[in-house]
């Protein structure tokens, strides 16, 4: 469901988002709250949570979509990291304060696993499918730059540097180092986003006319989107507890590992944007599917990590930041093979498969770490 393929609103658009809201009363009033609902209830209704959740997400996705085509680039992938950052944020504090002792570790894993599933799947996958329509496709070397630069320093401040600091033990940082660090996230998050928008705009534009399907929004249509936008994130952050009831719930009757929870949020907000990013690299628009794929990476650090920083602050609880050494050695691969890929502003599909490849590896070793 994307604004590019049809001129007039779907009815999944706005009846997603109703749909959310009455379930999450109904709900509320059979007890499923901080826990599932007892007996046969309860399972009817998170089977029924996660499709509602999805049509929500995608709903959102949409009207950003939509104000997105009548921004233009750049301003249109800001308005879409900003939605979907929105919906993660508020699935991880939902998840950190669930259940007696949170989830301290649920910042990092969904932090390292949107790096690791943008920088090597999403990316990899839409070079692939670029690279087996048009052989070689061309972007701007200049924005890829902008963004592994940045995305390098604030994934080594949250993911790498916690398990070297002094003051406390353990791969957290101190209140203080905590603050800092947000802070500083802010300000260089706050930098790229000055040199996107206003300063070098030209850095993060396609060189090429890139495909469009549908002609500009109405007023009305602009405002309906606007609504509904904000109508659908509310009832995401509202669902977003109860699916992390329901995810933690799944996790232990499978048996998986504590990081699979990350995996799950990570794929859950990613999946919209993802569709999109591969969409424009079918339509020979690679630059736009960097854009969306690297900007949702840069943001997840950027403004999830101050937030859930807030939030940490706020309960007296702890974060968990720093990765293990095998999680530090598939994040230090997909940076420098990123780098490496995007150093010429030409891709084949020889790309595709080796950024799959490290992604098949962090799925492998997700389950069987």
């Amino acid at each position: 469901m994307t604004a590019t393929r049809s001129a007039t609103m779907p009815i999944t658009a706005w009846i997603y988002p109703l749909l959310a809201f009455a379930f999450y009363g109904l709900a509320s009033s059979l007890g499923f709250a901080d826990q599932m609902a007892p007996g046969i209830g309860g399972q009817v209704l998170a089977v029924l949570l996660v499709p509602i959740l999805f049509g929500t997400i995608f709903a959102s996705v949409y009207h950003a979509e939509v104000l997105a085509h009548w921004s233009g680039e750049p301003y249109g992938t800001l308005i879409l990291t900003a939605a979907v950052t929105i919906i993660e944020v508020a699935l991880i504090a939902s998840v950190m304060m669930s259940g007696k002792d949170g989830s301290p570790t649920l910042a990092r894993d969904t932090v390292f696993a949107v790096v690791i599933t943008v920088c090597s799947g999403l990316t990899g996958l839409c070079i692939l499918v670029g690279g087996l329509k048009y052989r070689e496709q061309n972007f701007r070397v200049s924005g890829a730059s902008a963004y592994l630069t940045v995305l390098m320093v604030l994934a080594t401040l949250t993911l790498i540097l916690p398990n070297y600091t002094q003051q406390t033990p353990g791969p957290v940082y101190s209140n203080p180092q905590l603050v800092f660090f947000a802070l500083v996230t802010i300000v260089l998050y706050g930098a790229f986003l000055y040199i996107q928008t206003v300063r070098h705009r030209d850095y993060f534009i396609s060189p090429a006319a890139e495909h469009d399907l549908h002609a500009d929004p109405s007023k009305r249509r602009l405002w309906s989107s606007f609504i509904l936008l904000l109508l659908a994130l509310v009832a995401v952050v509202m669902l977003a507890k109860k699916f992390a009831v329901v995810a933690e719930a799944g996790r232990l009757a499978i048996g998986a590992p504590p990081a699979i929870t990350g995996l799950i949020v990570a794929i859950l907000i990613l999946l919209p944007e993802g569709i999109a990013a591969v969409q424009a690299a079918r339509s020979d628009a690679l630059q736009k599917s960097l854009n969306l794929a690297l900007g949702s990476a840069l943001a997840t650090i950027g403004m999830t990590f101050p937030a859930v920083a807030v939030v940490t602050l706020y309960l007296g609880t702890s974060l968990t930041l720093g990765l293990n050494a095998s999680g530090t050695v598939l994040l230090a691969l997909t940076l420098l093979v990123s780098t490496l890929t995007f150093a010429t502003g030409r891709t084949n599909i020889l790309y595709g498969f080796v950024h799959l490849v490290i992604f098949a590896t962090f799925l492998f070793l997700s389950f069987q770490p």
